[in-house]
């Protein structure tokens, strides 16, 4: 039996909890599936995204283990030195 959801009816917010994940493979071609809400940095060093409003490329120097609230499209590979980088949305 799965477990009860108690907030299954509640309208999602960009500052509810997190549903889904999925590990990213950075790409400088290839776009994520889902824009993300938010990202997790499991190692220290510099990340370069794509941003979902604008379409602008832009880096961030990150600690380990840290979670990035940007909704992206696309985690490039030229420019990005983190690693176990995962999408959450």
């Amino acid at each position: 039996m799965p477990p009860t959801d108690h907030h299954a009816n509640q309208a999602e917010g960009l500052t509810s909890p997190f549903n889904d994940a999925v590990a990213v493979t950075p790409s400088d071609t290839v776009n994520l599936t889902d824009t993300t809400r938010a990202l997790y940095i499991g190692s220290q060093g510099t990340i370069s995204v794509v941003m979902a409003g604008s379409g602008n490329t832009v880096s961030f120097t990150l600690d380990k283990h840290e979670i990035l609230p940007v909704r992206v499209t696309r985690v490039n590979a030229t420019g990005t030195s983190c690693s176990n980088i995962v999408a959450l949305w």
